[in-house]
């Protein structure tokens, strides 16, 4: 009798903790909660799309607000549902988060004085290594087909004949295991 007990006993446990466990895990998913707005009309909500994933969440740094569960990231979406509700333009609402957040919440600066590095540097940038490149291929063929006008001037004048006797003296010095052996029958 006490076999049987202790192993309902068991079971029960078994039971109870795997039910502990699953409501564990859907805990953690309720709190993950999907947002649901309320909109009047496919073009508000198209709108509120279309925001969110344009606007950028301050402290993801590079994770628009639909992808980004941050508390910012929340209550900025709130504040655009709330802005789209309102009947703000898409301008209304971009100039309202830039005035309050700066450059950085948008993906596309707008172009002034302070973001010209932003938009004009990589593209000059990409002209500059072109045209280097080209013009270093273009004297490299000058170079090697000779029409570059670079000519190399020699200020050697001929062998005076005590220097060709002396070049010739050194020549005959050297031995048999200097000169090169060209052929297979000087290698036998």
């Amino acid at each position: 009798m006490k076999n049987v007990f202790f192993i309902t006993f068991a079971t029960w446990l078994h039971v109870l903790l795997a039910a502990l466990l699953s409501m564990a895990v859907l805990s953690t998913t309720a709190i993950a909660a999907i947002d649901v707005y309320d909109f009047d009309s496919v073009q508000q909500e198209a709108q509120y799309r279309g925001l969110i994933e344009e606007l950028r969440c301050p402290k993801c740094q590079n994770q628009n607000l639909a992808g980004s569960d941050a508390p910012i990231a929340q209550d900025l979406k709130q504040k655009t549902y709330n802005l789209v509700k309102e009947g703000r333009s898409d301008g209304e609402i971009r100039a309202y988060m830039q005035e309050r957040y700066g450059d950085f919440i948008s993906y596309k600066p707008p172009v002034r004085p302070s973001t010209w590095i932003l938009w004009f540097f990589p593209p000059l940038l990409l002209i500059l290594l072109i045209t280097g490149w080209f013009w270093q291929s273009r004297r490299r063929q000058f170079i090697a087909s000779g029409q570059s006008g670079e000519h190399v001037q020699t200020n050697s004048a001929a062998l005076s004949p005590a220097e060709k006797a002396e070049l010739d003296r050194l020549l005959s010095r050297s031995t048999p295991s200097d000169q090169d052996i060209t052929s297979l029958e000087d290698k036998k």
